[in-house]
């Protein structure tokens, strides 16, 4: 049996179980197969499109951990497009030499690169792996995609050698030479900061790919006033990554026209938790929030009301008020911290300013994240703690503001994980310990 036979008859198996058995087929190069075979069990799940094709080679584990998933590549895609759009307003687009042209000038394993390029004539993706560089050539190749040419090579040499670019995409390592984590743009590698020179002579945009643990405000005050979109991204409820969008002509619209500039001096921030929801809004260069520029049509119907009878809750939660639905936003939403702003767009009222969670007496479409039918609202007094868990074994727990972990809170409600009971523990505006019993609406 040849190693591509063995990878095509037991890429459903387990890894562990086949090195095992590794001595049973000699003429097989077993690391490569068991790589291969890592490879499409992860893509399986990760990268569908790379998985159906039979010819696509995968890079060792670490790369195949770290690249893009095919979700947050087409989100990508998708910002890319909305960019492009934009950018053919534009009159002396053509005269600038930019081109309908990209390079991403830290490549990995090319996804990222590979869903982005379908938007341009051409695009160059380089990375400094050799070993890297030949894997995505060939998977490019396969992949039928013809624009694309592949250069192996510094990030930084390439910058500076590159024709102008329409888009210029990077992803700078989130590590240090010790393996720590990093967290600002300027500990990064490359250090985008040391590189906007040569970026705003190479570049009409630029992407940045960033941690989703680095702090977007001081990213969008540090590369003020380039920075036009902040993309937050989540997919199924984890916070994956923060997306930059530089408009590299933008510090010279300042320069040259104050007036105009300061009309324009905001970000537009989206807050995507893919695969379907979404919820935008301004952020002005003062700090302050704007009124959200893609309310969901039914939210913006019934604001007034909902705003009116929200403002009419007084207390807004305690145990002798129960509200009709609680919300709990989700991991991009937490991540923008645009709390004001989401009581603004929908007309649901926070418990309190440190818990996140939200109230309202309607059920409120369209709110982005999970939301949640309330049952009761209970203090810790033993006989409203009985009567409220009264038929509750099992239950998923959730604290806020609130001074117990959740395994010390289970063990002190005697209750089991899991089941159609979801219960948020939090303090209210008075400092009054709760717990709100719901069910998923």
């Amino acid at each position: 049996m040849t190693t591509a036979e063995f990878i095509v008859a037991h890429h459903t198996d387990d890894p562990r179980q086949l090195a095992l058995q590794a001595s049973r087929f000699p003429d097989v190069d077993m690391p490569y197969a068991l790589s291969q075979i890592q490879g499409w069990q992860a893509a399986r799940r990760k990268l569908p499109s790379f998985a159906a094709n039979q010819d696509i080679v995968y890079p060792p584990h670490l790369s195949m951990e770290q690249c893009s998933s095919e979700a947050t590549a087409l989100y990508k895609a998708e910002a890319v497009h909305r960019l492009l759009d934009s950018f053919k307003g534009e009159e002396d687009a053509s005269d600038k030499g930019y081109g309908d042209s990209m390079t991403d000038l830290t490549g990995g394993f090319g996804v990222d690169f590979y869903f982005v390029s379908r938007h341009f004539r051409r695009a160059q993706y380089t990375e400094r792996n050799a070993e890297l560089c030949q894997v995505v050539e060939h998977n490019l190749k396969v992949l039928g995609a013809d624009n694309a040419t592949v250069v192996c090579g510094d990030a930084v040499e390439q910058l500076r050698t590159i024709d102008p670019q329409t888009l210029i995409f990077i992803d700078p390592a989130r590590r240090d030479a010790h393996g720590a984590r990093t967290f600002a743009i300027s500990d990064c590698t490359p250090d985008v900061m040391e590189l906007l020179p040569d970026l705003r002579r190479k570049a009409r945009f630029v992407m940045i790919k960033l941690s989703p643990m680095l702090d977007w405000h001081k990213a969008v005050s540090d590369l003020h006033p380039l920075v036009t979109d902040v993309d937050i991204v989540s997919v199924d409820g984890e916070c994956k990554e923060l997306l930059l969008t530089l408009d590299m002509k933008r510090g010279d619209a300042h320069k040259a026209d104050n007036t105009q500039a300061a009309k324009h001096d905001y970000v537009v921030v989206r807050c995507a938790d893919l695969p379907s929801s979404s919820f935008s809004f301004r952020y002005t260069s003062d700090g302050g929030y704007a009124i959200d520029i893609q309310q969901p049509t039914d939210a913006a119907s019934q604001q007034d009301h909902f705003m009116s009878q929200s403002a009419a809750l007084s207390p807004l939660l305690s145990a002798d008020h129960t509200p009709s639905y609680l919300y709990e936003p989700n991991a991009s939403v937490m991540k923008a911290g645009c709390f004001r702003e989401l009581e603004l767009t929908f007309g649901a009222r926070q418990i309190s300013d440190n818990s996140h969670l939200f109230t309202s007496e309607q059920l409120i479409q369209g709110f982005p994240g999970r939301r949640f039918a309330v049952d009761t609202v209970t203090s810790f007094n033993k006989r409203q703690l009985k009567e409220a868990l009264r038929n509750v074994t099992n239950a998923n727990i959730t604290v806020r503001n609130f001074p117990m972990t959740v395994a010390v809170l289970r063990k002190k409600l005697k209750l089991k994980d899991g089941g159609n009971t979801y219960i948020f523990a939090t303090t209210t505006d008075g400092g009054e310990h709760v717990l709100l019993i719901t069910h998923k609406e």
